[in-house]
């Protein structure tokens, strides 16, 4: 993406005016910090200096304001209950964006590994320096969250240490008794429960996320997203300031929160309609009737209404993100909206492998057979792998391999990998011509196939192979136990040193 040197002027200009308006809000912030201390200047805590320094800033005041324990007063009775429960985290801030990922237990299949993967995937070295992705667990099973954390730790272990990532969940004290809340909107009380908790895990997440960054993005834990995406959305958001365009919303999905960005100095008016209305609408609803009552004219049409929304709800064509999930964390409830203007989300990566004889006893489904996936004209979908079954791929003639990459399942089916799978050659020559050192790096199978890779937890298997094992006749994955998932193979890329 090039730009002039005007256009670069312009765009610095605006960055640094929204850099200053987030520094005067933390300053306000801090502000507050000291009221709040004054107004406690009899705390037993404090020093008599430090009670009389207080007392004497300034009167006490006669009015007081309300605050998030108006709304919320049980969180009077635990202090801990406005502190995450758990925190990974470098202490990354003045962030240009902070990306917020709230995730859940779902009953079918989790997303959050493979959205996290594209969200990074999908970012410059440059654009990693400046943001932040909170993946916020809300769960209150402390036992879930650090079997999650983990998982993260294990899978971007770079980014954690960098400070991209960083992994928070709530306490339960945050939340009110659930059994508790009114029955609104003659919603089943479960799914009032569901709608109230993600309006109290929003509001949480975005006060965790507003004194980071600039600027603040809503997603979801089962979404992809497109190469440059952070890029877009910073120079969209600097062309709107500099054009002195009075935005609230930039929009860059159609569907119900996923991308929706905000000025992180503007989140505590979120935050507030949020608390106020937790128990009342849905998240999505409560952001739309906040626009409306900055915006529109009771006096006017609904035709006025929507025109003056529009020029603080801005949407961005085409959209940046899609939905993939189909398994809604309401029980019970299949989601399957796409955002039309997004496009079609990849499923697999075709690749020219050497010419070779494609075999296996696992029963494809439809057309989606592994000859085509070899051919990298689509993706293997396979009904459920048994142990024993073998995915063969015999090579005519016989060639050396450089690498390989297999990469099971894909966005919309993450959990249809291949499991406790190993990746075994059968080289032309005899192993007596093998030289020592190449051999004693590979365990030998019972029928004499040298085990090179297997597939880890996230489904992928890649590796080098050693040029001294010579020509392979045969590439083969093998299934070591039976699996409750059907599997696909989006991935298949056989190296040679030719390629």
């Amino acid at each position: 993406m090039y730009l002039s040197g005007e256009q670069m002027l312009v765009q610095r200009v605006a960055e640094l005016r929204e850099r200053l308006q987030h520094a005067e809000m933390l300053n306000q912030e801090r502000l507050q910090d000291v009221i709040v201390l004054r107004g406690n200047v009899t705390g037993p805590r404090l020093s008599q200096e430090t009670r009389d320094l207080l007392a004497n800033m300034s009167q006490s005041p006669d009015l007081h304001l309300p605050s998030v324990y108006s709304y919320l007063p049980h969180l009077l009775h635990t202090p801990d209950a406005t502190s995450p429960a758990f925190k990974l985290s470098q202490g990354r801030h003045s962030a240009t964006m902070v990306l917020g990922v709230p995730t859940v237990k779902r009953q079918v299949q989790s997303y959050l590994m493979t959205t996290l993967r594209n969200l990074v995937d999908s970012m410059t070295q440059e654009e990693m320096e400046e943001c932040i992705i909170v993946v916020f667990i809300a769960e209150w099973d402390i036992d879930y969250v650090h079997q999650v954390a983990s998982q993260i730790e294990r899978k971007f272990p770079e980014h954690l240490g960098s400070g991209l990532i960083e992994v928070i969940s709530p306490p339960k004290a945050f939340y009110p008794d659930m059994d508790k809340l009114e029955q609104t909107l003659g919603d089943p009380m479960e799914r009032v429960k569901w709608r109230t908790k993600q309006n109290l895990d929003f509001a949480f997440l975005m006060m965790y996320a507003q004194p980071k960054g600039t600027f603040y993005v809503q997603l979801e834990d089962d979404i992809q997203t497109k190469k440059g995406y952070i890029a877009t959305m910073k120079k969209f958001a600097l062309q709107k300031t500099s054009e002195k365009k009075n935005w609230f919303v930039l929009d860059f999905c159609q569907l119900g929160f996923i991308g929706k960005m905000f000025k992180c100095v503007q989140l505590p008016y979120l935050v507030q309609f949020f608390i106020m209305f937790y128990n009342d609408k849905p998240v999505d609803w409560l952001l739309d009737y906040l626009i409306q009552t900055k915006i529109c004219n009771l006096d006017k049409d609904t035709k006025h209404c929507k025109k003056a929304k529009e020029n603080v709800w801005i949407h961005y064509k085409p959209s940046l993100f899609q939905h993939i999930g189909t398994h809604s964390s309401l029980k019970g409830k299949v989601q399957k909206l796409k955002d039309k203007q997004f496009g079609k989300v990849q499923l697999y990566f075709p690749h020219e492998n050497p010419k070779a004889e494609v075999e296996t006893q696992i029963k494809p489904y439809k057309t989606y057979t592994l000859q085509r996936a070899y051919k990298g004209e689509s993706y293997f979908w396979g009904l459920l792998p048994q142990q024993g079954d073998l995915l063969q791929f015999t090579f005519d003639p016989p060639v050396v391999i450089k690498g390989f990459l297999f990469r099971s399942g894909n966005v919309e089916h993450p959990s249809d990998r291949l499991y406790n799978t190993t990746v075994e050659v059968l080289p032309v020559q005899p192993f007596s011509n093998i030289p020592a050192v190449a051999a004693k790096k590979y365990k030998i199978t019972e029928d004499k196939y040298m085990i090179v890779g297997d597939f880890d937890d996230m489904g992928v298997a890649e590796g080098l192979i050693n040029g001294e094992l010579g020509e392979i006749k045969t590439l083969r994955l093998h299934v070591h136990i039976d699996s409750d998932n059907w599997a696909i193979l989006s991935e298949i890329h056989i190296e040679t040193p030719e390629k």
